[in-house]
């Protein structure tokens, strides 16, 4: 245990579970207050950071940096390609992906987007485009942001499993003191608080199924035993650690959730469908960057009421989940290379999650546009508790469908409690990756009180207003986040540089060094030999007669040879 983040931590969310419990009203109006403020005040940051998320992940996969190994050079990956996106998308959405599913597009069409009308294809388009458009690349961007930081980290520079290593670029040694520690709080507090809306998302929908079968009467008592029991189911695939417990619920998460959709897939309109995977898929790429930049400005109250419910909903959710999904798939992405993270992180869960949006949410479109309807209140409304089960209630085998989808939320309730709980243990054991047991099981059990007393103050809008609220300050750790990733990734790859040239350098100069010595190594050996000696001249041949006259005939006569230069002395002519 690490006291000065451990006892923080623990005592604030400590504090917020008793005001929720004792002064429910008290606590009810502060939070739609802070909600308001939030929102009418900081919208539109919300909307422009996270575009910026989006765009820091893209560059990421796709730059000169995409070759750095998270781990060393030759390390392998930590887990085998299936069971890594398994683990991801297990614990990247969850319980959310089954609430939302049918809900979500159902109630953007029933109850449209300030500012969207046609007839109702224009609006089931725009309801599936706007699903895409939360539940996508927006979302997953935000966990790549927090995910890559911390896999570099602790991976590459082998530092501990805490959100404060990832900052150290950017902050230097200060890491290491009170700054760090305000750091760690902050992500704890939002991991227990964004595990706490997934779950209370979980436990609302289990209860809704349990009414809908008839097996029991959905309300606060029972919603409360749920979350008792599964928290209790939770705590022993904590105790058995990351390569069993959870790597058995991530796999029995994906075959679960596959069996239900393919089954819906097939036994429902099948044809369209497929068909509204295709053309929704259109639909959000003909329209990411106007649904990015939307805040609704010109809606008034209604547009700013929207967005709270909605993007600014999601987008603080997504963030409160980044310190805990960015330390789990940090944790499992060792070997991975920074362009497998982010492309595998990025892509492969958003095309899926596009998928069961088009499965579950098409289906309830097209019951409601060309069937017989029946899934939107005389109200207008949808009760989203329950429509899933209305939705799998009259398909072929609805019963058995029912039952399948409330043992998938279970699992997934499981699934998040357990990694949340594993997640926060690291970060509040000064960063050990095998935080003690004792330490998981308390913050699960926790996690479930905050999930209580979020649903005693208030219901699903409290769960609502918490993740908000508590993505605000961890909305600049994240911004610090990606600095210190740039920075970092800059240092690295000038130093590699600075390598590659020393290397080549270092090679010309062993070339130009065996050139000049086996040069060298061979004009002496035509001088000296291979002994070092110089070889003795060869003889001259013997010259034949020809030569010897010819050399006798041009041989002056000593009388010449004697004479100086220029002729004999001028005077007299001898007597």
């Amino acid at each position: 245990m690490y006291p000065r983040v451990f006892y923080p931590a623990a005592g604030l969310i400590l504090l917020f579970v008793l005001l929720a419990m004792v002064f429910t009203d008290g606590t009810t109006a502060v939070l739609s207050t802070l909600q308001a403020d939030v929102i009418g005040a900081f919208g539109w940051y919300y909307v422009l950071i996270v575009a910026g998320f989006v765009i820091f992940a893209l560059w990421m996969g796709l730059s000169r940096f995409g070759d750095i190994v998270l781990g060393k050079d030759d390390e392998s990956p930590l887990f085998r390609l299936p069971v890594w996106f398994a683990m991801l998308f297990a614990t990247g959405m969850g319980i959310g992906l089954v609430y939302w599913g049918a809900a979500e597009p159902l109630t953007h069409f029933a109850s449209p987007k300030p500012g969207v009308t046609g007839d109702p294809a224009a609006l089931a388009q725009a309801a599936m485009g706007q699903s895409y458009l939360h539940w996508g690349v927006h979302a997953w961007a935000i966990y790549v942001v927090a995910g890559l930081a911390l896999a570099y980290a602790i991976h590459r520079k082998g530092r501990p499993v805490s959100i404060r290593w990832a900052l150290e670029p950017l902050l230097g040694d200060r890491v290491k003191g009170r700054l760090g520690d305000v750091v760690d709080v902050v992500a704890v507090l939002g991991t227990v608080f964004g595990v706490a809306t997934s779950l209370g998302f979980g436990v609302l929908q289990i209860g809704a199924g349990l009414g809908f079968l008839n097996v029991a009467d959905p309300g606060l008592a029972l919603q409360i035993g749920l979350i008792v029991g599964i928290t209790a189911v939770a705590t022993l695939s904590v105790a058995s650690g990351l390569g069993r417990g959870m790597k058995w619920l991530s796999n029995g998460n994906m075959v679960l959730a596959g069996v239900l959709a393919l089954t819906v897939l097939v036994v429902g309109p099948t044809l369209f469908l497929l068909r509204d995977y295709v053309q929704s898929m259109g639909y959000y790429l003909q329209n990411v960057i106007r649904l990015t930049f939307d805040t609704t400005a010109f809606q008034g109250d209604a547009g700013l009421e929207w967005q709270s419910s909605w993007t600014i909903f999601y987008w603080g959710w997504w963030i409160s989940w980044a310190p805990f999904v960015g330390v789990f798939i940090a944790r499992i992405s060792r070997g991975r290379t920074i362009r497998e993270f982010v492309m595998g992180t990025l892509l492969v869960p958003t095309l899926v999650t596009f998928l069961w949006f088009s499965v579950f949410g098409g289906s309830a479109l097209y019951r409601q546009i060309f069937g017989d309807g029946g899934l939107i209140g005389a109200d207008g409304t949808v009760d989203t508790d329950t429509v899933l089960f209305q939705l799998l209630g009259d398909l072929p085998g609805g019963p058995v469908l029912t039952v399948l989808a409330i043992v998938l939320i279970g699992v997934f309730f499981v699934t998040s409690a357990d990694s949340g709980s594993f997640v926060v243990g690291m970060l509040t054991s000064g960063g050990d990756p095998h935080p003690a047991v004792w330490n998981r099981i308390l913050w699960a059990v926790l996690s479930g009180l905050l999930s209580i007393a979020l649903l005693i103050s208030g219901g699903l809008t409290a769960l609502q207003t918490a993740a908000i609220l508590i993505a605000l300050p961890f909305s600049v750790v994240m911004i610090g986040m990606a600095l210190s990733t740039v920075i970092a990734l800059r240092e690295e790859h000038n130093a590699i540089l600075r390598a590659e040239r020393a290397q080549a350098r270092l090679a010309l100069t062993q070339h130009v060094t065996r050139r000049v010595t086996e040069s060298i190594s061979e004009q002496w050996d035509e001088l000296y030999g291979s002994d070092g000696r110089r070889p003795p001249k060869p003889p001259k041949p013997p010259k034949t007669p020809a030569e010897r006259r010819g050399a006798l005939i041009g041989r002056p006569r000593r009388r010449d040879r004697d004479a100086p230069p220029g002729g004999p002395p001028a005077g007299p002519p001898p007597a």
